[in-house]
C-alpha cells in the first residue's frame, strides 16, 4: 500500500514530524507529509498523506479548521502556550458576559502578527528555530478569518473556547487576544485540533483511512470510461460539450483531477494516483 491518505490523531508534547516517522514506520512507507503543523504540545487531528497522495495537498478542502483551547488567563509566555513559562500572576475574575462580548468582537477578518515560536520561514529558516536560538527578527503582518468562536467553559483563570478558522491562523495568537482585550497576559495550556475542513478522527479512534476523492472540492465526471487509455497515457483530448472548470475522473485503478478549459480541450492537474 503506496499510497495513503489518514487522519491520525496526535498526542501531545510529541512534534509532527517525529508522529510522522512513527506512522511511516507503522505502514512501511517511507515517503509521506502533512497538512498543517500541529504544535509539540497540542493535540488533535493532524491529515498525513504517503506516496503519491502528498500530490492531493494543494487541492484538499482544508477549511474551517475546528479548534478546542484553554487560555490560562495571567500567565506569561514567550510562545504564548506553556511550553515558555516565564511568570505567572494572579488576575480579577471576569465576568461570562464580558467574556462573551471579546469572543464575539473577534468574529471578523483579522491583521495580525504570528508568534515567533512558530513554523513560519524567516530567510529560509524556521521562526521557532531562530527564537530559540534568541536571534531579534521580525514577522510580517498576516491575515485570519474566525468564522466562528464560542465560550465551552469558564472556571477562573482558565477559559476555555472553540474556535473555527481560515488555513494559516494561529490560536495562540487568538488567545492572546483574548487575553489582550480582557487587560491581562495569557497563554494557551491546552489546544487540540479537532478538525480539518470535513477531515477528521476521535481520539478513540486514534487513526482513519480516508478516501481523498471526498475531501476534494471539485465535481466528479462520469461516463468517461472511453478515455480511460488517453489519461493513462496522459494524452490530450477534448470534452466539448463538458462546462469549464476542474474536475475528478475516476476509474477502478486511479484517478484524476482535470481541467477543461473553453475550447473543451483538457489539462491534467494531478494525473493518474492510484487507488489504495
Amino acid at each position: 500500500m503506496e499510497s495513503l491518505l489518514v487522519a491520525a490523531y496526535k498526542p501531545p508534547f510529541v512534534s509532527s514530524n517525529t508522529y510522522l516517522g512513527r506512522l511511516k514506520r507503522r505502514f512501511g512507507i517511507k515517503k509521506g507529509g502533512y497538512l498543517g503543523t500541529l504544535d509539540p504540545f497540542a493535540q488533535g487531528v493532524l491529515v498525513v498523506g504517503f506516496g503519491s497522495y502528498t500530490r492531493l495537498f494543494p487541492h484538499l478542502q482544508k477549511t474551517p479548521k475546528v479548534y478546542r483551547a484553554t487560555l490560562w488567563l495571567g500567565a506569561d509566555s514567550a510562545s504564548l502556550d506553556i511550553e515558555n513559562i516565564t511568570s505567572i500572576e494572579c488576575v480579577k475574575e471576569q465576568s461570562l458576559a464580558h467574556i462573551s462580548e471579546i469572543l464575539h468582537s473577534l468574529q471578523d477578518t483579522l491583521s495580525y502578527t504570528p508568534p515567533k515560536f512558530s513554523a513560519r520561514h524567516i530567510n529560509g529558516k524556521r521562526a521557532y528555530e531562530l527564537a530559540r536560538r534568541g536571534e531579534d527578527f521580525t514577522l510580517p503582518h498576516t491575515q485570519m478569518t474566525i468564522y466562528d468562536i464560542k465560550l465551552l467553559h469558564y472556571i477562573h483563570p482558565f477559559l476555555h473556547f472553540e474556535v473555527s478558522v481560515s488555513e494559516g491562523a494561529y490560536v495562540r495568537s487568538i488567545g492572546e487576544k483574548i487575553a489582550q482585550n480582557l487587560g491581562v497576559k495569557g497563554v494557551l495550556s491546552h489546544l487540540e485540533r479537532v478538525s480539518e475542513g470535513k477531515m477528521y478522527v476521535s481520539q478513540a479512534q486514534g487513526l482513519k483511512i480516508l478516501n481523498p476523492v471526498e475531501f476534494l472540492p471539485y465535481k466528479r465526471l462520469h461516463n468517461m470510461q472511453n478515455f480511460y487509455d488517453d489519461m493513462y497515457c496522459g494524452k490530450k483530448f477534448l470534452l466539448k460539450n463538458t462546462e469549464k472548470g476542474k474536475y475528478i475522473v475516476c476509474f477502478e485503478d486511479f484517478f484524476s483531477i482535470i481541467e477543461v478549459l473553453s475550447d473543451g480541450s483538457v489539462e491534467y492537474i494531478v494525473n493518474r494516483i492510484g487507488v489504495c
